[in-house]
């Protein structure tokens, strides 16, 4: 059996959760890259709203990932809210990779090399697909949302402003 490409894809094959994984070309002077990929994506007729970001919070005692659409911003007051803490805020880049053991603009909230508490926009309930960063750049992973609830032990919130 071939190895997987990345940690991310490596742990839905083996919880033998289905999935597709899908490329688009990253540009390496990008540093937009949810914009980037929801672009790219739209040509395989995926939607923007669809297409979710990762993002790596502090909370007083740790670290924490939300995931949201690529065009909306991250109410940090909701997510702290779903995750049962008074406060969060932006992690900082390096913490964020050592912790998940990827790049920004690569992060997965799967196959993170220590699972962090998740909480996942409400909104991708709305679809019958979603898709997120595989964790490498250029590579995303399209797969029901529910699917992604369940392999990242999430809590869904209303965590998402200004769609």
């Amino acid at each position: 059996m071939a190895r997987a490409a990345t940690p991310a894809i490596a742990a839905l094959v083996a919880a033998g959760i289905q999935h597709d994984v899908v490329r688009y070309h990253h540009d390496p002077r990008n540093d937009s890259f949810g914009e980037e990929a929801a672009a790219q994506l739209a040509a395989d007729g995926y939607v923007a709203e669809q297409v979710f970001k990762t993002l790596v919070i502090a909370l007083p005692k740790g670290l924490a990932v939300a995931v949201v659409p690529v065009p909306t911003k991250l109410s940090l007051k909701a997510a702290a809210a779903a995750l049962g803490v008074a406060r969060a805020e932006m992690a900082d880049p390096a913490a964020a990779q050592r912790s998940t053991g990827y790049v920004v603009g690569g992060i997965s909230p799967l196959g993170q090399r220590k699972p962090l508490p998740t909480v996942i926009d409400a909104s991708a309930l709305r679809f019958d697909k979603v898709l997120c960063s595989a964790g490498k750049r250029g590579l995303d992973i399209v797969l029901a949302p529910a699917d992604l609830i369940r392999a990242t032990d999430a809590v869904t919130a209303e965590i998402a402003v200004g769609a």
